[in-house]
C-alpha cells in the first residue's frame, strides 16, 4: 500500500482553521477548503511511486483489480475529500448520468472549450456524493414541503415575497416548486437584490430558523440564491451522520467539517450564492422538483465492526471503523482498491502508522489490515 501526499485547495469558502487543526499543524492564515484523495487529474494524490494517475496508468488491472477495470473503466472512479466550510458553498445540483453524457456531447459539438466559465459539463459523468460529517455540520438538503416553506416565506412580513407565497400554495407540490425556483432565478436583478435584503433584515430581526439564512445573506448579499435557499431543508448532521446527494437534489453545506465521496466528476450546476455561471434553462432541465426529507444517514454495523454508509451507487463504498484502545486487528482486504484515512486517534494500516489527516492507497487484493485506537474510514468501489 502507498502513503499518501494529498493536495489541499484554498477555495474562499474554506475555513482557516478546520484542516489545519485535523492535521496538528499552524494555521496559515489562508481558507483551506478541501484535501483531495485519489487519482482526479486536477490535483492527484502523490506516492513514492508516483501520481496516483501515473501508478493506476502503468497497470489498471493490478491497481484496481479486473472487475473494476471492466465496469468502471482503467481509473479510480471515486475521489475522496475532507471538506472544511468556513462559509457557505454555492447552491448546486448534479445531473444523472444521462444527462451528463448528452450534456457533455452537446457543448462539445458546440467547441465550447472545457475550461471555460460557461461551461456546464466538464465531463461525462455523474457526480453522485455523500458528506459525512467529523464535526457538527450545516447544509441544505433536498426541497421543503412547499407548504411549510410558504409558513417559513410567509413569517418574513416582506410584501414582495407573497408572490411566491401564493404559488407555493395555490399548485402541487411539482408545479409549485418548479414556478417559484424559476420566478427567483429569472426575476429583475435589482428587484430581486432589494427583496434579498429585505428578507435578510427580517430573517436577521427573526433569528431562530431564519438564523441560517441570515448567515447564507451575509456571505452573499443581494444574490437570489438567498430566496432559493430557503426553499430547501436545513439540516444540522452531528459527527458520525451523513447525507447522499443523488442527481438533481439541491444543496449546499454552510459549515463544518467532513469527510466527502464522490464519483469523479467536475459537473456542476448552480442554482446562486456564487459569483460563476448560472445556466438557468438547464438548472430547470435537470433539478428534482421532489419535496421530502433530507435523508440523514447513520452506518450500520456489521459483525466485523465495519459501519457502513448505505447508497444506491456503485462508483463509491464508504465506510468506517472505530478502533478502540487494545482492540484487535481487522483485515480490510478486498478485490477493489480502497483509500484508508484517518480522522481520529493513531491506527497502523500495514506497514504506515497513521494520524489524523494521513491516508494510504491500497491497491485491489493487496493485504490490508488496520490496528490502533482511532477511527478510520474506507472509501472503495463495488462490484
Amino acid at each position: 500500500m502507498d502513503r499518501l501526499d494529498n493536495t489541499v485547495r484554498p477555495y474562499a469558502w474554506g475555513s482557516t482553521t478546520a484542516i489545519p487543526h485535523l492535521l496538528g499543524v499552524e494555521p496559515t492564515g489562508e481558507p483551506q477548503a478541501e484535501m483531495w484523495m485519489g487519482a482526479h487529474p486536477g490535483a492527484p494524490s502523490r506516492t513514492e511511486r508516483g501520481t496516483l494517475v501515473e501508478v493506476i496508468a502503468a497497470d489498471p488491472e493490478k491497481e484496481l483489480g479486473a472487475e473494476t477495470v471492466a465496469k468502471f473503466g482503467p481509473h479510480l472512479p471515486f475521489l475522496f475529500k475532507i471538506l472544511a466550510a468556513g462559509a457557505p458553498l454555492s447552491l448546486q445540483v448534479h445531473p444523472d448520468l444521462a444527462q451528463a453524457k448528452e450534456g457533455y456531447a452537446d457543448e462539445e459539438r458546440r467547441g465550447i472549450p472545457v475550461d471555460a466559465p460557461n461551461r456546464n459539463y466538464r465531463d461525462a459523468n455523474h457526480k453522485p456524493e455523500m458528506i459525512c460529517a467529523l464535526t457538527e455540520f450545516d447544509g441544505l438538503c433536498g426541497f421543503r414541503d412547499p407548504v411549510r416553506t410558504a409558513e417559513l416565506l410567509d413569517g418574513l412580513g416582506v410584501d414582495s415575497l407573497k408572490p411566491y407565497v401564493d404559488l407555493l400554495h395555490a399548485h402541487p407540490e411539482e408545479a409549485a416548486l418548479r414556478e417559484v425556483l424559476t420566478a427567483i432565478l429569472s426575476a429583475d436583478p435589482e428587484e430581486m437584490a432589494h427583496t434579498v435584503a429585505e428578507a435578510t433584515a427580517a430573517c436577521t430581526r427573526l433569528g431562530g430558523d431564519y438564523a441560517p439564512y441570515a448567515d447564507i445573506a451575509h456571505h452573499y448579499p443581494g444574490d437570489p440564491g438567498v430566496i432559493a435557499a430557503m426553499l430547501l431543508n436545513y439540516v444540522r448532521l452531528q459527527p458520525g451522520e451523513a447525507l447522499f446527494l443523488g442527481a438533481g437534489i439541491p444543496h449546499a453545506y454552510l459549515n463544518g467539517l467532513g469527510v466527502e465521496a464522490m464519483a469523479t466528476s467536475d459537473n456542476v450546476l448552480r442554482c446562486g450564492l456564487t459569483p460563476k455561471h448560472v445556466d438557468v434553462p438547464e438548472l430547470l432541465r435537470v433539478v428534482r422538483f421532489e419535496a421530502g426529507d433530507p435523508g440523514v444517514l447513520r452506518p450500520e454495523a456489521s459483525p466485523d465492526g465495519e459501519e457502513v454508509y448505505e447508497t444506491p451507487i456503485d462508483e463509491f463504498r464508504l465506510s468506517r471503523y472505530v478502533l478502540p484502545e487494545g482492540g484487535t486487528t481487522h483485515d480490510l482486504t478486498l478485490n477493489t482498491p480502497q483509500i484508508l484515512l484517518c480522522t481520529a486517534g493513531r491506527v497502523r494500516a500495514g506497514e504506515h502508522e497513521l494520524a489524523p489527516g494521513q491516508s494510504v492507497f491500497v491497491p485491489a487484493d493487496e493485504k490490508a489490515e488496520v490496528s490502533g485506537a482511532g477511527t478510520v474510514f474506507r472509501a472503495t468501489v463495488i462490484v
